[in-house]
């Protein structure tokens, strides 16, 4: 009896210590799209495909995600940003350079949020509701890579920042214009999860499934897992992240929503003073 209680507790011991060692590492490549009619402006084809140009390395990202059984961390891969251009496409570009992402930790057990960032140099640490977010799960599934996964969707609310907010043409009637600022945006969200690899995280803000999120759609931005290493030898440090001005999310979006509307309101302006230029790019 001695000898199967003994063999019992070192079972439990080699599980406990396989768990703690337990570590993943995939490679995420983001694309967004974006609306390039820039609020009704008329720009020649040319002018699109220079200003597309400039942002593709903002619109094309890779992030690598972290991760064991309840925690991970998500940050984007460093990269050399290219040179500086002037004109309307640069211009815009340097707007969209104020936001600059950090780390993202997620721990599942715990319930805890918290993502570092940067936006127009000053630093903040924004922590997130841990509730579970109420996935719809499908039967429908897909390979990718060498796992099957399967669909789930998800309607939220749409972040305060988007590239797709850019753009737009503004509305001129007030009314209409508080009621859509009243009213919630939500966009529906589809991901695709592997049970295959049995951890509840995912790329981005995205996890709760039973099983690792390998693609996730939500609105213009889609982000699909190129690599997966189980247990790489090189182990990432999962620790929650402490810089930064202490905001909630729903403080944090009232900040980029206010510097937002600036922004948009001077790229307008300029924008419009530089067609009266002949259009130049």
């Amino acid at each position: 009896m001695r000898s199967l209680f003994v063999l019992f507790f070192v079972v439990v011991i080699s599980t406990a210590n396989s768990q703690s060692n337990f570590q993943g590492k995939a490679v995420y490549m983001s694309k967004t799209t974006m609306d390039m009619n820039f609020g009704g402006r008329q720009m020649s084809e040319d002018q699109k495909k220079r200003i597309a140009d400039r942002m593709k390395s903002m619109l094309e990202k890779t992030f690598v995600l972290s991760f064991n059984q309840t925690e991970s961390s998500y940050k984007e891969e460093e990269s050399l940003s290219a040179p500086g251009q002037g004109g309307r496409g640069g211009r815009f570009a340097g707007m969209m350079s104020s936001f600059s992402g950090g780390l993202k930790y997620k721990n599942t057990k715990e319930a805890i949020i918290l993502e570092e960032t940067e936006f127009f140099g000053k630093k903040f640490l924004i922590s997130d509701d841990g509730k579970k977010p109420e996935w719809k799960l499908g039967s429908e599934t897909k390979k990718i890579g060498n796992y099957t996964c399967y669909k789930a969707t998800l309607i939220k609310e749409e972040n305060a920042f988007s590239f797709s907010s850019f753009g737009r043409r503004g509305n001129n009637n007030q009314d209409d214009k508080k009621k859509e600022e009243e009213k919630p945006k939500t966009v529906l969200v589809t991901a695709w999860y592997t049970p295959q690899i049995p951890v509840s995280q995912g790329p981005g803000e995205f996890w709760g499934l039973p099983g690792l999120i390998l693609e996730v759609s939500s609105g213009r931005t889609t982000v699909l897992c190129t690599e997966i290493t189980m247990n790489p030898k090189e182990k990432v440090a999962l620790k929650m992240p402490k810089k930064g001005k202490k905001v909630t999310r729903a403080a944090y979006n009232k900040i980029v929503k206010k510097k937002t509307e600036e922004m948009r309101e001077q790229f307008r302006g300029r924008g419009g003073r530089g067609g009266s230029r002949g259009g130049r790019g």
